[in-house]
């Protein structure tokens, strides 16, 4: 099995190395990650502006180059300019849970999207900052889960969010809102966002977030359509009265 490895918290993260070394099990490993971090830049990419792409030291084994843009950008690296294809792309370990509304910003996510216009199955995942000792502990028991009951098959994109309790395993929809942001003045016309939990405290076994902080894992199917489709179907009803 051929395995592109990406994040957004960059190429010397400490998650990108706990899931290429355990990747390392499944395949041949590539791992192609950004230069620096890059946390919150969604589905970003440069087109505007060379960039560099650079052969990176990493683990024995493993050929990485390092990208000076973002997580979209590795994965369109991996695919236009290494001309490889691959039969799984892995994204993370994020430093940071990515679930909820959240998943919109998230460029962790953001590179298993750009996988999929790839034709690639491809899996996010995510932890508490403090949490890769427990995320990579689960990565087998996570694996197993998903290639017995072939869940890629169903849906080539899925986004895991491993909390360090290690509880039980979830199938999940995106839930609503974890995080909001407010602004700071830092004075001088500088302003700094600030993050705050907005998370009522509820359990709904469905919803990533509620499974996620109540310490269990959560795996949730994604998609890059972005239509409505119930709305696509009214409004077509609707002028054709």
């Amino acid at each position: 099995m051929k395995i592109l490895v990406v994040n957004d918290d960059g190429i010397e993260a400490e998650g990108i190395k706990v899931l290429a070394r355990w990747a390392k099990k499944l395949g041949d490993v590539t791992v192609v990650a950004p230069k620096t971090q890059q946390s919150a830049k969604s589905h970003s990419i440069n087109i505007h502006a060379a960039f560099s792409v650079v052969p990176q030291g990493f683990l024995p084994g493993v050929k990485a180059l390092s990208v000076d843009s973002t997580p979209a950008d590795c994965v369109r690296v991996a695919q236009k300019v290494l001309k490889e294809d691959y039969d799984l792309v892995l994204s993370g370990i994020n430093r940071g849970f990515n679930m909820g509304a959240d998943i919109a910003y998230s460029g962790t996510c953001a590179a298993i999207f750009e996988a999929a216009y790839c034709g690639w199955p491809a899996i996010a995942f995510s932890t508490w900052p403090d949490g890769f000792e427990a995320a990579g502990r689960n990565l087998d028991r996570v694996w197993d889960y998903i290639r017995t009951h072939r869940l890629l098959d169903i849906c080539p994109l899925l986004n895991v969010n491993i909390p360090p309790e290690e509880g039980d395993i979830y199938i999940t929809r995106q839930g609503g809102p974890y995080f909001k942001d407010d602004y700071d003045d830092q004075g001088n016309n500088l302003v700094k966002a600030r993050g705050f939990s907005v998370h009522d405290g509820s359990f709904d076994p469905e919803k990533d977030l509620d499974v996620v902080l109540y310490g269990h894992i959560s795996i949730t199917p994604l998609s890059v359509v972005r239509t409505d489709e119930a709305a696509y179907q009214k409004m077509v009803q609707r002028v054709r009265k």
